[in-house]
């Protein structure tokens, strides 16, 4: 039987009380309702989209005051009556997608990221920036009791949504993948996706530093994007027949690489729309479009089978995620890092710091 744990009425939390701005507050520890878990949150992943979020840039309401993250690894210390697929003292995932309606025509095809009530972490509910956060117990990520939490909490998100968007890319073992931002959060594991999965990458991004952390996760190929003359001949010839990858992953947190994809994708590849860069837009010539019949798709994040999966290639050994480990204090420092897209992997706050 589980043991009681000593819960605390108060806790430290970075709460988003205007635009732009985050502070480091006590708030009160939130009761989980009948469904839901108590989960005690070790660490917490921060994305891009915890950035969108603090702005409130994006065409979607977000909640205010709102506690952010979305990529929290705990364990469940208290849980509501209806609760049977967790126990105290289970090691957990909190993902963007917080709940669904379960009755829905998405929900019922696997389709939970389409629910029309769904609720997000860190955006329309409060998220993983705190230390105790209340989730659905149904979209909980299940892992093993020696799982590193730290390892494991941007596989929450990054790897979650870009191990989808391989998914959706419908490659297979043997073919070529561009990765587009691969030396960002999301790229540095969807390169150790891709390469588990038996594709061979081409990495876009800018910087020598990129480029070898690239190269050292498993890229075949790194294309500088700031050096390059001409990007779109680059990634044609970074294929063995010049013909250009069946499957291009956009993560890139800007507009023009949305624009270019269509130029380089092999004729009857596919182009997954996984980046949103606040305002931008996806243009492609419908002639080029049709003749060579391009496919072009967004991925959102994935199903519950889908954490599944991506969780067990980390359990496995096959991913690690690049990240550094910093407090919850210094928040203000990963967004600065992020405006500045100083960023290499992933930063997971330690949230007893």
């Amino acid at each position: 039987m589980s043991q009681p744990v000593d819960i605390p009425k108060e806790q430290w939390a970075q709460v988003y009380e205007k635009d732009g701005v985050s502070t480091l507050k006590k708030i009160p520890v939130p009761e989980p309702g009948h469904d839901q878990v108590l989960v005690n949150i070790k660490y917490s992943g921060v994305c891009h989209t915890d950035l969108h979020a603090l702005n409130n840039d994006w065409p979607l309401p977000r909640k205010t005051p709102l506690v952010g993250g979305h990529e929290g690894a705990g364990i469940v210390v208290k849980k509501g009556s209806l609760v049977t697929n967790v126990e105290i003292g289970d090691k957990v995932g909190v993902k963007w997608l917080m709940a669904t309606c379960f009755h829905c025509t998405f929900c019922q095809q696997a389709q939970e990221s389409l629910c029309p009530r769904a609720q997000l972490s860190g955006y329309t509910v409060d998220g993983t920036f705190q230390q105790y956060c209340v989730a659905n117990a149904a979209h909980l990520a299940r892992f093993p009791p020696h799982t590193d939490l730290a390892g494991v909490a941007p596989i929450m998100c990054a790897g979650l949504t870009v191990y989808k968007g391989l998914k959706e890319s419908e490659t297979r073992p043997g073919q070529y993948v561009a990765i587009v931002g691969a030396g960002g959060g999301l790229g540095t594991i969807g390169i150790q996706y891709a390469h588990a999965m038996g594709l061979n990458v081409i990495a876009i991004d800018g910087g020598k530093e990129k480029g070898e952390a690239c190269k050292k996760l498993g890229a075949e190929t790194f294309i500088d994007f700031r050096e390059s003359k001409d990007l779109v001949a680059d990634v044609r010839k970074a294929t063995s027949d010049g013909l250009g990858p069946h499957g291009v992953i956009l993560l890139a947190p800007q507009e023009q690489p949305f624009q270019q994809a269509a130029g380089y994708v092999r004729s009857h590849g596919t182009v997954v729309c996984i980046g949103m860069p606040a305002g931008a837009r996806v243009s492609m010539p419908v002639f080029d479009t049709v003749i060579r019949m391009i496919k072009v798709k967004g991925s959102y994040v994935g199903n519950r089978e889908d954490t599944a999966e991506a969780v067990d290639f980390f359990i496995r050994g096959m991913i690690h995620a690049p990240y550094k480990v910093v407090g919850l204090s210094e928040i203000e420092s990963i967004f600065d890092a992020m405006r500045e897209n100083r960023v290499i992997g992933r930063y997971v706050m330690d949230m007893s710091k």
